[in-house]
């Protein structure tokens, strides 16, 4: 009896270990959202691509202030993913109105539970997060962000080399995740 009871208790911190070290080695939360326009964006299918994923609201002035400069870097840098997450979704008429206004022309994504529970809640807005190629969150930060640093980040200005220098220093530092 003594016997089996060690053999089971053994077995048990071994499954244990492979499951921990699973969970460790598991990749990034994928995210499948629908746009505005019903178009899907899924991580997966962005793999090799820099993606940029920016909240905001309508009500947020430093948001307002920054969407223009990330639509200038959208057109710039095609090879990037853009996607902005309209937080204040309730009339979405209004908010797909105000985008429009502010420059916003790069896939607007809205507000809900089912866009929350991918990609958690921004601690505060504006809130940028950008995926390396590899789909791995290498930038989760709060503040205005600017074409340039998005530049920098993605390693997209000309001549830049394929990992960002910037974002690969990124990869050493903690990640900030929301929720």
């Amino acid at each position: 009896m003594l016997l089996k009871t060690r053999l089971l208790l053994r077995l048990s911190w071994q499954i244990c270990a492979i499951f921990a070290t699973l969970a460790c080695a598991a990749p990034v939360l994928a995210f499948d959202l629908m746009d505005t326009r019903g178009q899907p964006h899924r991580l997966k299918e962005y793999e090799g691509r820099w993606v940029v994923v920016n909240f905001w609201a309508t009500w947020c002035v430093p948001c307002i202030q920054e969407i223009p400069e990330i639509a200038q870097f959208h057109r710039e840098h095609r090879r990037v993913v853009v996607i902005g997450v309209a937080t204040d979704a309730d009339n979405v008429a209004k908010v797909k109105q105000f985008a429009a206004k502010v420059g916003h022309d790069y896939p607007l994504v809205l507000w809900n539970d089912k866009v929350a529970k991918q990609l958690g809640d921004p601690k505060a807005l504006p809130t940028t997060r950008i995926y390396d190629p590899a789909g791995k969150a290498v930038y989760d930060r709060v503040g205005r962000v600017t074409r340039k640093a998005l530049e920098d980040l993605t390693g997209s200005r000309a001549g830049a080399t394929a990992v960002a220098p910037s974002a690969q220093r990124l990869r050493s530092a903690p990640i900030t995740r929301s929720g």
